[in-house]
């Protein structure tokens, strides 16, 4: 088996594994105001280091120049702290490989931080993500299914939902 097969064999294994505790453990009766993470999820559900604050996490503290497969996009990152930290590692130039035709990932040199990161919500098409538990960039070319506590968004690229989806190789830089 190839390195993304075995990939895709341990999200799933982890994705059965938490829905399976979070089935356990959870409150079925009626008046119960929990409710279990949606089968469709395929990360896993563990919380991140650090305090969750309230910000949006739409507010643009930063331009970028991105290229996809050499062809120029308007993109930005948040302020977040994560995205903050992103930042820090630019230029980068990524290689780019389709996961659960939805998005677009690649390892990072190094993991970012996790604290201060905003509250949680499903991720949009164009959206440049960071998933947490794998320290992988994702770069979302479908609307996500659900919001995840490890899935931190970095900021937005605006392309055509096609280019986002074809796309083999990312480079981000700083804008001057």
């Amino acid at each position: 088996m190839n390195s993304a097969t075995l990939r895709v064999l341990a999200r799933a294994a982890m994705a059965t594994t938490v829905l399976l505790t979070a089935a356990a453990c959870s409150d079925t009766s009626p008046t119960s105001p929990h409710t279990t993470p949606s089968a469709s999820s395929a990360r896993q559900q563990t919380p991140t280091a650090g305090a969750r604050t309230t910000p949006s996490d739409r507010n643009t503290a930063m331009d970028i120049r991105v290229t996809l497969d050499g062809r120029p996009v308007d993109a930005s990152l948040n302020d977040s702290p994560a995205a903050r930290d992103f930042a820090d590692l630019l230029p980068l130039t990524l290689d780019l490989e389709d996961f659960h035709q939805t998005e677009r990932i690649a390892d990072l040199p190094r993991r970012l931080t996790t604290s201060g990161a905003p509250e949680p919500r499903a991720p949009k098409a164009g959206d440049l993500t960071y998933y947490a538990p794998w320290g992988n960039l994702a770069l979302f070319y479908r609307d996500g299914d659900s919001a995840d506590a490890d899935l931190l968004v970095l900021g937005h690229i605006d392309a055509d939902a096609d280019l986002l989806a074809g796309a083999d190789r990312i480079t981000i830089e700083a804008a001057s």
